[in-house]
């Protein structure tokens, strides 16, 4: 799948180019209810948001869904189990706008790079301080 085709991503990327491999596969739940399992891999270039720089994020989503024809269908033990998400029965399903939920659901809020320093913070720029400019006002007040 095209990175550039997944329009609600484009405003979190710094590149959108290259393509994502998924899979899906449909089975039968523990519950007897239908099951889909996605997986997703490939690499986005988000944005640092330490430095601002692009960076590579490497995603491998993997995700259970299971399909329910309502909400009053689930337990609460359902409910409390994070290793599937429910889905509404339907009859017809998008599968690249539900690839582009997932991604967007599995993205960390703040990307960063392991090792990075917040922009202007070079070498050099941490002995002066931007309130010196201030102290050579003191005297002309």
């Amino acid at each position: 799948m095209p990175i550039a085709t997944l329009t609600r991503l484009s405003d979190l990327l710094t590149d959108s180019a290259g393509c994502l491999a998924f899979r899906v596969a449909g089975r039968i739940g523990t519950s007897k209810r239908s099951q889909l399992l996605l997986e997703v891999d490939g690499v986005l270039a988000l944005c640092c948001q330490r430095c601002l720089e692009a960076m590579a994020y490497r995603l491998k989503l993997r995700s259970v869904l299971e399909f329910v024809d309502s909400d009053g269908d689930l337990t609460q033990e359902e409910l409390e189990d994070d290793s599937r998400d429910f889905l509404p029965n339907q009859r017809e399903l998008d599968v690249a706008v539900l690839i582009e939920d997932e991604i967007l659901l599995a993205l960390p809020t703040a990307p960063r790079h392991d090792d990075c320093a917040l922009p202007g913070s070079g070498k050099g720029s941490a002995a002066v301080s931007p309130f010196s400019v201030l102290a050579g006002l003191h005297g002309k007040a």
